[in-house]
């Protein structure tokens, strides 16, 4: 059985040439779009979305390559840049009728967000990343055995073939690894949830290691030109994130400072899926910045 969130509507939205997102769509009021990360789909929203859902129209797609939405093939190295995935967010938004809206993501998603505000910020009106650090800071960040730390982000680097092949090889073993190092509750992720996840990330193995590659590749080349120029976020922007700072020798504060001047960094004390582990306080720090 296919896992929805309650009184949530579904539908497909085409957002490219045969890519067609899946989404999820709750509540009234003023828009946000809330975008998932690994190894998880939209689900991961699903008691921030309730919540938010009270006052606010609740967006919460499948990114492209994931989840229930299209996973298009990767020819060119385009296909799942960053840049492209933002233009999927505004296109999807506009189709719900909404030209501007607040925008959250997780992990991957949040990578998305980031994205999305530098390349359409008269479209972006508050800006909200959980858990992750800005494509190039992460980079700069991994550095000797500490890195190990980060080893999926080297494996799915590679080029087309051998980490596909190694990660289909034990795909529940991967993906599994990753929901049980980084989350500090178990029972944040009941099992019909995780079995979800796991279906979903089996299935769309090549689209998520091609997702990983642009984060090599292409997408560090976008973000060095916007450092180069001094882009910047222009809208308010809040931070959750876990204290790994600390344990990897940066500031982490600091590195999204650069990135966002109107910062609010807040550190967590919970495990890596915080909408899950402490939704409650997610929910509550989203609706301080969208207020």
């Amino acid at each position: 059985m296919t896992l929805r969130i309650p009184d949530f509507d579904y539908r497909r939205v085409a957002v490219d040439d045969g890519v067609a997102l899946n989404v999820a769509v709750g509540g009234a009021g003023r828009p946000v779009v809330l975008l998932h990360g690994f190894p998880q789909t939209h689900l991961m929203w699903r008691h921030v979305a309730a919540d938010l859902a009270a006052d606010h129209t609740v967006i919460c797609p499948d990114l492209r390559g994931y989840g229930d939405s299209d996973k298009p093939v990767d020819r060119d190295g385009l296909t799942y840049a960053k840049r492209t995935m933002a233009a999927d967010v505004v296109t999807l938004a506009r189709a719900l009728g909404h030209e501007r809206f607040a925008l959250a993501g997780h992990d991957r998603g949040a990578l998305v967000a980031f994205r999305t505000g530098l390349d359409h910020p008269g479209a972006v009106r508050r800006l909200a990343s959980l858990d992750v650090l800005p494509t190039l800071d992460m980079w700069d960040v991994l550095h000797g055995t500490s890195a190990a730390v980060g080893f999926h982000l080297y494996l799915m680097a590679q080029p087309v073939g051998l980490p596909e092949q190694l990660i289909a090889g034990s795909p529940d073993a991967f993906f599994g690894h990753f929901l049980d190092l980084w989350s500090n509750d178990p029972a944040a992720i009941p099992a019909d949830v995780r079995a979800a996840y796991l279906r979903a990330s089996r299935e769309a193995i090549p689209s998520i290691v091609a997702d990983y590659r642009a984060s090599a590749l292409i997408d560090v080349e976008h973000d060095e030109a916007d450092r180069r120029a001094g882009n910047r976020l222009r809208m308010p922007v809040a931070v959750l994130q876990q204290d790994w700072g600390a344990a990897l020798g940066f500031d982490a504060a600091a590195r999204w400072r650069a990135w966002a001047p109107d910062l609010r960094h807040t550190t967590m004390s919970c495990g890596h899926f915080m909408a899950e582990e402490a939704p409650a306080q997610v929910a509550g720090t989203l609706r301080e910045l969208f207020r």
